[in-house]
């Protein structure tokens, strides 16, 4: 069983070699502009033209909660646009993260990285925004990653 490797720095360079997929958490409202999306469009415009146009199309695809969309932003790095938040958090009215979705998601994106032979990484994913505990998404991760024998990375930014 492969570990979850913890560095500092931008999950926007992942290190190492080979095919990588760079994995984080979208709304299920079309959202996107705050927290690590904007990192994210600052590197590449694709990522979020895709989920505006996946959610835009959503009566005749697959975009909800555990959906994952894939776009590709380099010969060897794709984005995944995970669906693992409902809503945005709105004053004291609850998180948006959904631990079953983001479970969900991460079960496609292991048989992605399998198929692609990739390996993983992500920032702490349903962490920022979305209100997530780390404590509740680290095993998700352990399951179905780590646990296949797929590398992750979990970049904790400088700052």
């Amino acid at each position: 069983m492969a570990e979850i490797e913890y560095v500092r720095g931008d999950a926007t360079s992942p290190h190492g070699k080979g095919v990588k997929i760079l994995a984080h958490v979208c709304n299920d409202l079309g959202g996107w502009g705050k927290g690590f999306v904007l990192a994210l469009s600052r590197r590449w415009p694709e990522p979020e033209a895709a989920y505006r146009q996946w959610h835009r199309e959503r009566a005749r695809n697959d975009f909800g909660l555990g959906a994952v969309q894939y776009v590709r932003v380099g010969p060897y790095l794709w984005v995944a646009n995970m669906v693992g938040q409902r809503g945005i958090r709105r004053g004291s009215k609850g998180i948006p993260v959904r631990y079953e979705a983001i479970d969900t998601a991460l079960g496609s994106l292991a048989a992605k990285a399998a198929e692609t032979g990739a390996s993983v990484h992500m920032p702490r994913i349903g962490c920022g925004l979305a209100g997530g505990r780390w404590s509740r998404v680290e095993p998700l991760i352990e399951r179905r990653l780590t646990a296949r024998n797929i590398r992750v990375t979990v970049y904790d930014h400088d700052g």
